[in-house]
């Protein structure tokens, strides 16, 4: 496994829509892992293969796993059982993942991203749905997943076409975030 460079704004490679992945070989499962160790390096909850200028609809994400359910918790129970309960990495690798429905219910969640580090927005996002994927070992599976899970894969797939976080925000935030981000890494 290595380390890759994650690409910044404004590298057009993050506006491609990526290609689906026809055959899962050793390559696949090197990238995926190579995503996996690049994300947690940079301290990410999530990266797509985009990320990596690797035009493959591949993402990867661990938001943890806890020893409760957070199904039927509000946000402050759920928030005020996290900071008490031990949480274990749960890694989670998609081949070709696709949201086959979206909950009624939206939620708004500050998300960032390693592609666009230091700046963070509110979006508003469905709070559950349901994806399909291809894991790493070429099962077909389906996932119910609501809260931080829900917004993640939504953040991640939307990667995979050619959409931001903050493509999601009002042009004018959009348009501070940008210039801002771009002057500061042109400078690094």
């Amino acid at each position: 496994m290595s380390i890759k460079e994650i690409i910044k704004i404004p590298n057009p490679f993050l506006k491609i829509t990526a290609k689906p992945v026809i055959d899962i070989d050793k390559n696949i499962i090197t990238i995926l892992d190579d995503m996996l160790e690049t994300m947690y390096n940079a301290n990410g909850i999530g990266l797509a293969a985009t990320q990596i200028a690797i035009d493959k609809r591949l993402i990867v994400m661990d938001c943890g796993k806890t020893d409760f359910d957070p199904k039927d918790m509000s946000e402050e129970e759920y928030n005020e059982k996290i900071k008490n309960e031990k949480i274990e990495p749960f890694p989670i690798k998609m081949i070709n993942p696709e949201i086959i429905s979206f909950g009624k219910n939206l939620k708004e969640r500050e998300e960032g991203c390693l592609s666009i580090p230091g700046y963070n927005s509110n979006v508003k996002r469905p709070s559950s749905i349901k994806v399909t994927y291809i894991d790493e070992n070429k099962k077909n599976k389906t996932l119910d997943a609501n809260g931080l899970l829900a917004t993640c894969i939504q953040h991640e797939i939307d990667h995979l076409n050619g959409i931001l976080f903050i493509d999601h925000i009002s042009k004018l935030k959009r348009e501070i975030i940008l210039k801002k981000a771009i002057k500061e890494y042109a400078n690094n």
